[in-house]
């Protein structure tokens, strides 16, 4: 009858799902671009068939796809190839399925692909052949990798904001920011933006000043293994408007300094003129460097 067919039809359901989870199989990132001399580490989780096992019970093991006895790690030490010995180390907790790899000062022929084998002693074991781990090696970043972003108007005196950021697949040493200002306030931080991609990005907080106007602004990038990037950015500081009652007030004591100074001169019968007329341009130049427009100011009133 019905009933007794929608049972039968449950119960393989159930046989086929307890099948499915009871297999080997891994997840990972088929390929990373990898910096040389610095470190790469390479994400990696695992399924097995049975119960969930302490680390002990597991062995884990990482070998090139095309020769599983050319290891590249091994928990015996004298069983890694010479050319990765002392390079190599897990991260990830066997016994929690994950099978995280770090590949440190990395070679121009660390290319891989490199696969993840699992033994369980007395029980089964494993290689992830169709799940392996190919690198891109770069041996410097790309200026374009490097990003330096800021505000598009700066203003004197009014606090600016500047990001710099690098992209890496090194997150157990990530790379350092510094800025050319170091009397300037700087954060930082470091995120997973997945597939085995990390960024570092840093702010920095500083009130630029008309000293500052046409200035170069840099940020350089230190990779772990020693490698330095920078890129500059060139500084366009826009100055304060001045108001109309900082000309007026400008304008004013000008007048009482000329009026002091020439009751003063006429008494010693000094070069008034000459000395009427450095002060003058004095304060024409001080208000041309603080204010816009005021030739025509200026001249109406001198």
């Amino acid at each position: 009858n019905m009933r007794t067919q929608g049972r039968l039809l449950f119960c393989w359901l159930l046989i086929f799902a307890t099948v499915l989870s009871d297999v080997w199989k891994a997840e990972v990132v088929s390929e990373l671009k990898t910096l040389v001399s610095s470190c790469v580490v390479l994400p990696c989780k695992f399924q097995y068939p049975g119960k969930q096992l302490p680390d002990s019970r597991i062995r884990g093991i990482w070998h090139q796809q095309a020769k599983h006895d050319q290891r590249i790690y091994h928990e015996d030490s004298t069983e890694i190839a010479d050319s990765f010995k002392g390079r190599t180390r897990l991260l990830g907790h066997l016994g929690e399925k994950n099978c995280t790899l770090e590949i440190d000062e990395v070679k121009n022929h660390d290319n891989g692909p490199f696969c993840f084998r699992a033994e369980i002693p007395s029980i089964d074991k494993y290689s992830f052949v169709e799940s392996c781990v190919a690198l891109n090696m770069m041996c410097k970043y790309d200026c374009k990798e490097l990003k330096l972003e800021q505000m598009k108007t700066l203003e004197d005196g009014v606090p600016a904001t500047f990001k710099c950021s690098i992209r890496h697949t090194c997150p157990s040493h990530p790379p350092t920011i510094t800025w050319s200002r170091s009397n300037s306030e700087a954060t930082w931080s470091n995120r997973d933006i997945l597939h085995g991609n990390w960024e570092v990005e840093s702010l920095l907080i500083f009130i630029p000043t008309e000293k500052d106007d046409f200035t170069h602004l840099n940020c350089t990038v230190s990779f772990h293994g020693g490698l330095q990037s920078s890129v500059s950015s060139l500084i366009h500081v826009k100055r304060k408007s001045c108001s109309l009652s900082t000309i007026v007030a400008h304008i004013t004591f000008t007048k009482m300094f000329y009026f002091l100074v020439h009751q003063s001169q006429r008494s010693r019968n000094i070069g008034t003129n000459m000395l009427q007329f450095q002060v003058r341009n004095y304060v024409h130049s001080y208000l041309l460097s603080n204010c816009k427009r005021l030739n025509l100011i200026i001249s109406q009133h001198f």
